[in-house]
């Protein structure tokens, strides 16, 4: 069975997790790793191989003690499971993020007032954009929260070509800021990793008084 598909590997990776290995390399014996999952050393030990094998973890023998840490990918496997919690424990119908106004590098106006981006903006958001995005840079603790926006439900955006340049597809998603009805877009080529660009029929600077550095609430629709 393939390691992504299989709760076990989540399990052991979750467990080295919780001591560190997501971001350096943690001493782990198989017997010690065995006593965390209740299994006998030698079951622990063909763990740690099947870990390895999949290229959930990497291993340094060097030192006197085994060391672990997670790779890119188990950290990946991880981060699936933490959102499938997520979704039980903390969303129902919306998600809420949290970040602070910040200035923009100038693209979002030139890109929404693409023809081609805004008459699909019209039809499927129901709402002819302002000129521009609103830029919010999330806070630290607010990052993985794109992790669920982008897996999730969106209102699609194709892409098209104009004057010999190509533009790529959007990703939308309602939301509201203030009580104030705008909307996520996720581009799939983004100049940003923490930043969210929101449109809004309205100039949302000038109709909510926001300036640089204010902290807002982003409130996203989950059911639409």
């Amino acid at each position: 069975m393939e390691p992504e598909n299989d709760e076990k590997f989540v399990t052991a990776l979750r467990r080295i997790a919780l001591m560190g290995g997501l971001h350096d390399y943690v001493a782990l014996s198989s017997r010690e790793l065995g006593d965390m999952l209740d299994m006998s050393q030698q079951s622990a030990s063909k763990r740690i191989l099947e870990l390895l094998d999949g290229k959930l973890i990497e291993r340094d023998l060097g030192a006197r003690r085994q060391r672990i840490r997670i790779t890119s990918k188990g950290a990946d496997m991880l981060r699936k499971e933490y959102i499938e919690y997520q979704k039980i424990f903390e969303m129902k119908d919306e998600l809420v993020i949290k970040g602070t106004i910040v200035e923009g590098m100038g693209e979002g106006q030139y890109y929404v007032t693409q023809p081609g981006y805004m008459e699909q903006f019209v039809e499927k958001l129901g709402f002819k954009p302002y000129e521009g995005t609103l830029n919010v840079k999330l806070l630290s603790t607010e990052h993985h929260k794109l992790d669920t926006l982008r897996n999730g439900r969106t209102i699609d955006i194709k892409g098209f070509e104009r004057n010999g340049r190509t533009f790529g597809d959007v990703h939308c998603i309602p939301a509201s800021i203030q009580n104030v009805e705008c909307a996520v877009v996720l581009p799939r080529r983004s100049h940003y990793e923490d930043v969210l660009e929101v449109v809004c029929k309205f100039h949302l600077r000038r109709t909510l008084g926001l300036e640089d550095g204010d902290q807002i609430e982003v409130r996203i629709r989950l059911n639409f």
